[in-house]
């Protein structure tokens, strides 16, 4: 149950985040205002920058330190170049070639397992819940963080740590860090990260947005923050004129398809909050820092038009699956 303080005492509720490259600062200014107005998080789940900005809010990061985190950060330095990439075109279709993407991602990598030392965090043994209300959770589902990658080498999602078992790996000694560079592996822009003998990317692949995750626990919403103005954004035409534009138009569907049955349900839209990030790209690392504050703006406008209305008991009785 997600509480407000004014009116409630000990209860909760679950996030889900969508991913979106440097559009994750909307994130941080919805989940500002869910702090705002005195709400408080058993477990997030994210994939790509969501799994990046749910890693530090699983770790106990305040909304104001996150958004002095986001704000000062300098995004260009994401696009990290290994040796190959310094060659011109020529390195990079090299460098995607030989190695399946272009960036190193060890810049983002680095950076975020310093951040999340300096809050205690180092493996997901870290995150571990104890609380009693986890008695009825699948011990390998009792983690206060779900980090959303793509299994391409079996064709599934991977659910870390949740799924750290299926690739005969002890999940209590994985750093959060690296399962978090696995799920922003955009493919061919970042190298895929091997696991077991198999290849990770991105988990918008599959879902970028996976707002059931935590419906085994139904005495509590789960949350989902949205990088889009509505529902049906994801729903835009994909030019097919040649080649090159039916291969992102495949991409883009393979993509959206998925989530977007989730979105199409009325009450998932009914728990989502969706912030309008207007035609920023989640490869815009050279965005300025005007953008940045009305991507942050949104996300407070987007979570406090929705709570201003949400009501979990109408919730609930109306979406009583």
């Amino acid at each position: 149950m997600c509480y407000n303080r004014k009116h409630m005492n000990d209860r909760w509720c679950d996030l889900v985040l969508e991913g979106g490259g440097v559009k994750g600062i909307g994130l941080v200014g919805a989940f500002t205002e869910i702090s705002k107005a005195g709400y408080s998080v058993h477990r997030v789940a994210g994939t790509s920058a969501g799994a990046i900005v749910g890693s530090l809010i699983a770790a106990g990061m305040p909304a104001a330190e996150l958004l002095d985190l986001m704000r000062t950060l300098d995004y260009t330095k994401f696009r990290d170049e290994g040796f190959l990439d310094r060659l011109g075109v020529g390195g990079k279709s090299a460098s995607i070639i030989l190695e399946q993407g272009v960036y190193e991602g060890k810049y983002m990598r680095d950076w975020l397992a310093k951040k999340l030392e300096g809050l205690g965090v180092r493996t997901f043994a870290d995150l571990k819940i104890t609380d009693p209300w986890a008695k009825n959770v699948p011990p390998a589902q009792r983690y206060r963080l779900v980090v959303v990658a793509s299994d391409v080498s079996s064709g599934r999602l991977a659910r870390l740590p949740w799924d750290y078992e299926r690739y005969g790996l002890d999940p209590d000694k994985q750093l959060v860090a690296d399962a978090v560079r696995a799920s922003m592996s955009i493919p061919f822009f970042y190298e895929p990260v091997k696991l077991g003998g198999r290849t990770l990317v991105d988990g918008g692949m599959l879902s970028n947005f996976p707002i059931d995750l935590f419906d085994n626990t139904p005495d509590w919403p789960t949350f989902g923050i949205k990088l889009s103005a509505k529902p049906d954004a994801n729903l835009v035409p994909n030019s097919t004129k040649n080649t090159y534009d039916f291969a992102k138009a495949l991409l883009a569907t393979m993509i959206n398809a998925h989530d977007q049955m989730h979105v199409d349900d009325p009450c998932t839209a009914a728990r989502t909050m969706f912030v309008d990030t207007f035609k920023v790209k989640a490869t815009d690392f050279d965005i300025t820092k005007e953008t940045q504050t009305l991507l942050y703006q949104n996300g407070q406008a987007a979570a406090k038009k929705f709570l201003d209305s949400w009501d979990f008991a109408a919730w609930r009785k109306l979406c009583k699956k």
